[in-house]
């Protein structure tokens, strides 16, 4: 079995954001893999179940905001009997140039808010990340918090490139189930 989590900040406020493209990775492959969200409020999630080659799996996105995603992701992981190293967790990476894609495990937080959430809530790192680079020219340390920058809308321009990053990001957690491992360069 294996969990995705896509993160992302409730509301439509966060829809466009930066913050949220683990949302849309999320939603990308509920479409893609033909599977229907539902509430699972004791878990304080939306989730999509299914199953591929034989495995169940089970999409997520947490019902918390982004700051507090590991509560509802360690509900996840305990209601169905996961050990971290079947969680894959899609999330926004600014240390990334937009369109960016890395699957790692084991990894610190590097200041995301959300994956300290995780790290804490789950008691370890040995989750597997699929990191979104979503940095562009506009930000530079210093000159925006990163903070500001995540939860500023794409640019158009950056909107009509999505649709192809996500399924890079698709494709790499695809790979990933199929046992290969992803090209890092993307």
């Amino acid at each position: 079995m294996k969990l995705i989590v896509g993160l992302g900040n409730v509301g439509r406020d966060y829809e466009r954001t930066r913050h949220n493209i683990g949302f849309r990775v999320a939603d990308a492959l509920s479409a893609a893999w033909g599977l229907t969200w539902r509430e699972r409020a004791d878990c304080e999630a939306t989730v999509a179940e299914g199953s591929r080659d034989g495995a169940k799996i089970v999409l997520a996105k947490p019902a918390t905001m982004m700051n507090d995603s590991g509560r509802a992701v360690a509900k996840l992981g305990h209601y169905y009997r996961l050990t971290p190293g079947e969680i894959l967790v899609a999330h926004d990476d600014v240390d990334l140039s937009f369109g960016e894609i890395r699957i790692e495990a084991g990894r610190g937080s590097a200041g995301h808010r959300g994956v300290e959430s995780l790290i804490e809530a789950l008691g370890t790192k040995e989750f597997h990340r699929v990191r979104i680079g979503v940095r562009n020219g506009q930000y530079r340390p210093g000159t925006k918090t990163a903070d500001e920058f995540v939860l500023a809308d794409f640019t158009n321009e950056e909107e009509k490139q999505l649709p192809a990053i996500i399924q890079k990001a698709i494709a790499a957690i695809e790979a990933s189930f199929d046992g290969g491992q992803p090209d890092n360069a993307q």
